[in-house]
Formats: C-alpha cells, sequence, structure tokens
C-alpha cells in the first residue's frame, strides 16, 4: 500500500507544489485547504504523514491544534510543520508538540522529500517495533507453579468458552495484562480485536471520548473503544481511575448492552467482553466513595487474583530460566549465567514484581553480552 502524506494549507499554489512534488516522489496525497477541512480529513482517516502550515484560517497556531489533535490520536505520526513567518520560537513551538521537522517557506524541494522520506521510515520503524513487541507479549507464557498461578492457569482454560466478565486484580508488574492476552487467545474471540485503554493514563476530560467515540460536525466518526473492540476483548486497566460519572455511564452500557456516541441521539449495540483490572484494594475504593461498587459487582463475575512475586518465591527460579532463554534469543546473545541459588533472589521485596525480575535479566543479559 502506497504512502499517504496529507498536505494542510491555505496557499493553493503551495498546496498545489506540494501535492505535485510529492506525488512525483511516489506518494498518494490528500490535500485540505483550512483548517476545519483539515480536521475532517484527519477524522476520517489518519495519514502516513502529515505536512501542515503553521497559520491558516482559524488564527495564527491553527496548525499547531491539527499537530496536537493528531498526537491525541497517534503520537507516532509524524507531522512537518511548515511557515512562511518562520522564526526560531515557532520552531522551538512546533517540536516542542511534537513537530518532525519544521520547514521555512521558500522550502528547498530535495531537503522536504528528504524529510519526508525520513519520517515514513520513522513511522515504518516505530510500526514494526510495535507489531514485534505485540508479538512478543503474546508469546510470553505464564510461568509458575506457585499454587496462585496453577490456579489462574486452571481459570484460563475454564473461562475459553465463557463470555463472562473479568476482573484482574494484582500489584503492578506482576502480570495482569498477560493475562488478558491469554483470556483472549483461549476464547472464541481470539480472532476479534484485544483493546486497551488505561484508566490512570488517560485525560481525565477525554474518558467518555476514548470509550464511547464522538460524532464531528462535519459527520466524520471518531470511533471510541468499544466500537474497536466489537466482537472482541476490552481491557479497561486502572478501571478505578475513571471518574465517578464516566463509571456510572459505563454501569447504563452493561445494563443496557447499548450506548451513544458523544453528540449522537443513535444507539450502537454492544458485543465486547470487557476485562477490568486494577492495582488497588476494590473495597477501600468503594468506601472511600471512588469506586461505584453497584458497577463493581456487574464487572466482577469472575474474579482473578494476582498476587505479589515476594508472596510466591517458588516461581523466581522458573521466571530466571524462561526470561534468560527469550531474552537472550531477542537480544542475539548467549545465555548469561545467574546464580538461582542467590539468597538476595528470595529476601528482596520485589516492589516491581515479574516486571522487575524482567528487566533485571534484560540487564545481566545485556551487560554479560557486553563483556565477553
Amino acid at each position: 500500500m502506497a504512502t499517504e502524506i496529507l498536505i494542510i494549507d491555505d496557499n493553493t499554489d503551495i498546496r498545489n507544489i506540494l501535492d505535485e512534488l510529492i506525488q512525483d516522489a511516489g506518494y498518494k496525497t490528500r490535500l485540505a485547504a483550512n483548517f476545519n477541512q483539515g480536521l475532517s480529513e484527519i477524522d476520517k482517516k489518519l495519514p502516513d504523514v502529515a505536512i501542515i502550515d503553521v497559520k491558516l484560517d482559524k488564527g495564527d497556531n491553527d496548525g499547531i491544534q491539527l499537530l496536537e489533535h493528531i498526537k491525541t490520536k497517534n503520537t507516532d505520526i509524524p507531522v512537518i510543520i511548515i511557515s512562511g513567518h518562520a522564526n526560531i520560537e515557532m520552531a522551538i513551538n512546533s517540536l516542542k508538540h511534537g513537530a518532525f521537522e519544521f520547514v521555512e517557506k521558500p522550502f528547498d524541494r530535495t531537503r522536504l522529500l528528504n524529510f519526508i522520506s525520513r519520517a515514513v521510515e520513522n513511522l515504518n520503524l516505530k510500526t514494526q517495533n510495535k507489531e514485534y513487541e505485540n508479538k512478543l507479549f503474546s508469546s510470553y507464557e505464564l510461568i509458575g507453579e506457585s499454587k496462585n498461578i496453577v490456579n489462574i492457569k486452571d481459570q484460563i482454560k475454564h473461562l475459553a468458552n465463557s463470555d463472562s466478565r473479568i476482573f484482574i486484580t494484582g500489584p503492578i508488574g506482576s502480570g495482569k495484562e498477560l493475562i488478558a492476552r491469554k483470556i483472549h487467545l483461549a476464547s472464541s474471540r481470539k480472532d476479534k480485536p484485544f483493546i486497551i485503554i488505561n484508566g490512570a493514563l488517560l485525560n481525565s476530560q477525554k474518558y467518555e471520548k476514548e470509550l464511547f467515540g464522538e460524532e464531528l460536525s462535519d459527520g466524520s466518526i471518531i470511533y471510541g473503544a468499544l466500537e474497536k473492540s466489537s466482537g472482541g476483548i476490552l481491557l479497561i486497566d486502572e478501571v478505578t481511575e475513571i471518574p465517578l460519572e464516566t463509571q456510572s455511564k459505563i454501569l447504563r452500557v452493561l445494563i443496557d448492552q447499548k450506548f451513544k456516541r458523544i453528540n449522537s441521539n443513535h444507539d450502537i449495540n454492544v458485543d465486547v467482553r470487557i476485562i477490568c483490572s486494577t492495582n488497588k484494594e476494590l473495597q477501600s475504593e468503594i468506601q472511600l466513595g471512588n469506586f461505584r461498587e453497584d458497577l463493581f459487582h456487574r464487572l466482577n463475575v469472575v474474579p482473578i487474583e494476582l498476587t505479589s512475586l515476594s508472596t510466591r518465591t517458588e516461581d523466581i527460579p522458573l521466571l530466571i530460566e524462561y526470561f534468560k532463554e527469550k531474552l537472550s534469543e531477542i537480544n542475539g546473545v548467549q545465555q548469561p549465567n545467574i546464580d538461582i541459588n542467590n539468597d538476595n533472589l528470595y529476601t528482596y521485596n520485589w516492589p516491581g514484581n515479574v516486571r522487575e525480575l524482567r528487566n533485571l535479566v534484560e540487564r545481566i543479559t545485556i551487560l554479560s553480552s557486553n563483556e565477553s
């Protein structure tokens, strides 16, 4: 599929010059002549690369607003900012907001094409890395012979043919997302999407937009996580961080099995299995008034409790051997020597849990390869 470049510039001549130049270089293009057209094109479909003029028809920095809008959708999309009124402050401001490059008008054609080529390479590399990380994450196994891990493995098997909602609790870094992914892979929904939203990372003003989506005034649609995960599984990580007002709307979705996008009166039917997770103590959050008890009971159909690594130290040697093999294979180096009988491994509290142990093994693997 040809790389697509979105050109947003209110100057017809510049827009046409860019269009011809970029198409001649073998890329597909889309054009927008003002702020609203640019916003519509971005919401319709994200480009591979965007070239945006700083000053359009809405104000002195409306191009920067479009840059910010793209970054809220996908931080990896490279945006090249161009301007005929360039100064150092403007360039720095663009780069602070995530611009890939800043180009002054009149621009050097060869230099601009080089920027575009680098932007495409940058995006492809990030995309490949994410695909690799997802495959790697999916390839990880739930390692352990402790009673806690054995019970969870057994639960996953029994949950394969169920659509029951699941609530996973456990400390940070213990493997909650891995369990959710394993449930997805074992279920009849394995060929459908697995979507994650993190309640702790969302802007408090954007929870509902992220969940339910939005219909814009021009008719374009921003799809939310509920629609993106249609037919599959939605993992709401750190669900206790979601504001109470939004919690009540989630409860209504669970009861009615439908929802409305923001700015829409049209009902969207829900076909998604919801898994929630948190590292907090749920009953305490309910008593403090931070989490709705009625929502908890709707979500907590099947509870899965993952304990800390310090309470299942018998899993540590198994995890070390597993990560040694996995990480040496990934990095193309020999497996390091790690003394699994070292008492410090079993007396240490492991506040970062399995993630911290994995990071330790990776660090030793890399350092050992540099010494050899």
